[in-house]
């Protein structure tokens, strides 16, 4: 498994994943639906950011140190070189913020929450999670850049268990997330929503029928 750009999964562990939302959806109506994408946001604003930073720095950095590069006072060569090394460290922070490491240093927690549950609600509705008999979907989207996994339920589902609950499901994903794997977190956390939806919403016997697909979805 490799993480980069994008997120590489072995057909063994895809069908891992598979086997673990059979195995939730045993004991319960609702469906799950398990999704990874790479990130949820572009975060354009960082770049921009990072570029101004870097550019007022090399900026203060050339005026302060004016004796040594300008020792015979200003020339028109001289500002027009530099206004170049201005621009030169702009376009070095604007590709510095395109970084992960960066992205996650400058971006607020609250901005990347709140992108991470727009992709969440949009994937919903892209892949028609909703589109079961009693509305009993839930999208269990791992987001790899935002470091986040958002768990949404149906409309149907959400006032029958407490915030709590859920974000128990979350806590079972992350206490093996934050080891770095990444397939093992999924896993739990698709286990113990199961667990949640099995008391909150039991199959009936002999009318249980798989409505949406078990294999993981995965996108950019």
């Amino acid at each position: 498994m490799e993480i980069g750009n994008r997120l590489e999964l072995t057909a063994e562990e895809r069908e891992r994943i598979g086997l673990a939302v059979q195995a939730a959806e045993q004991r319960t109506n609702a469906e799950i639906v398990p999704m990874i994408v790479v990130r949820s946001g572009l975060y354009r604003e960082v770049r921009h950011w990072v570029g101004l930073g870097l550019a007022l720095l090399v900026l203060t950095i050339l005026l302060t140190i004016e004796s040594h590069w300008l020792p015979w006072g200003w020339h028109a060569s001289n500002a027009a070189w530099l206004l170049l090394s201005t621009l030169v460290a702009y376009g070095c922070g604007v590709w510095l913020g395109t970084l992960w490491p960066v992205i996650r240093l400058c971006a607020s927690v609250e901005r990347m929450r709140h992108k991470v549950k727009l992709r969440a609600e949009h994937a919903f509705s892209q892949h028609a999670v909703s589109h079961t008999r009693e509305r009993t979907g839930v999208l269990i989207m791992l987001s790899i850049l935002e470091r986040q996994i958002y768990v949404l339920p149906d409309r149907s589902l959400d006032g029958l268990a407490s915030r709590d609950h859920w974000a128990q499901v979350v806590q079972a994903a992350v206490d093996r997330l934050q080891c770095g794997d990444i397939v093992g977190g999924l896993c739990q956390g698709i286990e113990r929503c199961g667990l949640l939806l099995a008391d909150i919403c039991p199959g009936p016997p002999g009318d249980n029928p798989n409505e949406l697909p078990d294999e993981l979805i995965q996108e950019p």
